[in-house]
């Protein structure tokens, strides 16, 4: 099938959408990432873009896992490596090791800001009460960066508060 034959499939304005897309829709979507053969995941909506791992310009004085700042399109935007963060060994920057640049809205402006990742997996499609509460036991990642925890396809993901982990980077940038 070529696309021509494709696009004459497609509804024309005002014609019914296609069946069984609804799916995209409903719920919510996170992108899921792996660090240290863990699965992550994060609220697609602040999702920025996902670049290939390339040395940001130190900052003297930063946190070691404060890698850097990268010129994104005039934004400066400040590196984190999650790996380095939750103390969860060794950062190796391999083929598959990408920035994920988040942007979101704190009180008082737009921030953007990128986390280091071993690889970035799949995109979810998750109802709000498929979303379970984290058992505070503790663990290598703080209660305090955990929004839940999804069951998918035998595993286990983490969903980050992006929030939470962008404000205390703010702090650390800045002491």
């Amino acid at each position: 099938m070529n696309i021509q034959e494709m696009a004459q499939d497609i509804p024309a304005e005002g014609e019914h959408a296609i069946e069984g897309v609804d799916f995209i829709t409903s719920g919510d979507q996170y992108l899921t990432f792996l660090l240290a053969q863990e699965q992550y995941a994060v609220d697609i909506l602040c999702v920025e873009e996902i670049r290939s791992w390339e040395q940001p310009t130190k900052i003297p004085n930063a946190p070691s896992y404060i890698k850097g700042v990268i010129n994104m399109r005039g934004i400066i935007v400040p590196i984190v490596d999650l790996r380095l963060k939750f103390s969860i060994g060794q950062a190796s920057y391999l083929e598959t090791t990408v920035v994920i640049v988040l942007t979101y809205q704190s009180e008082e402006s737009t921030r953007t800001i990128g986390f280091v990742v071993d690889a970035v997996s799949d995109v979810l499609n998750v109802d709000n009460t498929d979303i379970k509460p984290a058992p505070a036991f503790g663990g290598c990642v703080g209660q305090q960066y955990i929004d839940g925890l999804i069951n998918s396809e035998q595993k286990v993901v983490t969903i980050l508060n992006v929030n939470h982990l962008q404000k205390v980077e703010k702090h650390s940038l800045h002491s």
